[in-house]
């Protein structure tokens, strides 16, 4: 397989580019309150092996950590999460979209493809499920792992330190949303996906949002998230308003009682959490909590 050719590749790359102990990543923000510091990282959720070592404040930061706050800890929550997705994101036995019309049928089997899926493996899928695998599978096509995730490569350092982990969410409150859509709206919420796919749009955004981490680039994040706010087509005010905005007030309330309760602590969440008028330090601040930006 091509599994050795790119383990030499990855090694002779190494030898040539010194490792990256230095470069910072995503964001870093200093929160402060009731006599508590904690440290709050911006994550993406793939990763390449050259993302790693992290730099070494944030390194230092989670090895050293009271608790280690993520959104999810896979891993730890794996059954709850396939519960979850059966539930939230697959057809009961023998059913389908039956009323996704020939051409989306059609334009959707032709993008499954082209990620590598077999249509009819995926065929009890529902629609805004389709549409976050054909999402994942932009990310894969570019080498980015989801195996490789910030968020792994934390929760594996603060477990090697014997930090413990924290779930801020469930999966059922991550996946739960999903069901407020509509067959209509899922089946259009496809389409768009689909469109953006085609258009090549989708592509270059994985690009920009990873390059962005990659450099800690804080101008192109907040073009990101302007963008994000000026979207109107369904999945984009569905991204917006419920899977940003609705979630970043629960997590900044969840990050506030766990500030007030320990020191040291470290929260690790998407980047995209961290950016916008209605971000996470944002609600952090307007709660009275000093809220310094480090990078």
């Amino acid at each position: 397989m091509r599994r050795q050719i790119i383990v030499v590749f990855l090694s002779l790359f190494c030898l040539l580019v010194p490792p990256a102990w230095s470069a910072d990543r995503g964001a870093l923000f200093k929160v402060e309150g009731s006599g508590h510091t904690m440290y709050l990282f911006g994550t993406i959720h793939v990763g390449k092996p050259e993302f790693y070592p992290l730099e070494p404040r944030i390194v230092a930061a989670v090895t050293g950590a009271s608790t280690l706050a993520v959104e999810v800890d896979t891993d730890a929550n794996l059954p709850a999460l396939l519960e979850a997705r059966n539930r939230y994101g697959l057809y009961a036995a023998g059913a389908a979209a039956g009323d996704m019309t020939p051409d989306l049928r059609k334009r959707t089997r032709r993008a499954l493809g082209k990620a590598g899926f077999d249509a009819d493996s995926v065929a009890n899928m529902r629609p805004w499920l389709l549409a976050t695998v054909l999402a994942v599978a932009e990310y894969a096509a570019q080498g980015y792992r989801t195996d490789l995730s910030v968020e792994s490569h934390l929760i594996s350092l603060a477990k090697a330190s014997k930090v413990p982990v924290l779930s801020l969410e469930t999966a059922a409150e991550q996946l739960s949303p999903f069901d407020r859509l509509s067959e209509a709206e899922q089946l259009r919420f496809l389409d768009e996906s689909v469109t953006q796919i085609e258009s090549g749009r989708q592509r270059t955004e994985v690009r920009q949002i990873v390059e962005a981490w990659r450099t800690a680039d804080r101008a192109t994040f907040e073009a990101i998230a302007a963008r994000a706010a000026a979207d109107t087509t369904l999945s984009g005010r569905f991204f917006q308003q419920v899977l940003l905005d609705e979630r970043n007030v629960t997590l900044a309330a969840k990050l506030a009682g766990l500030l007030q309760r320990e020191d040291k602590a470290v929260a690790a969440i998407g980047m995209l959490h961290l950016v916008g008028g209605n971000s996470v330090p944002a609600l952090l601040s307007a709660r009275g909590l000093s809220v310094e930006r480090v990078y």
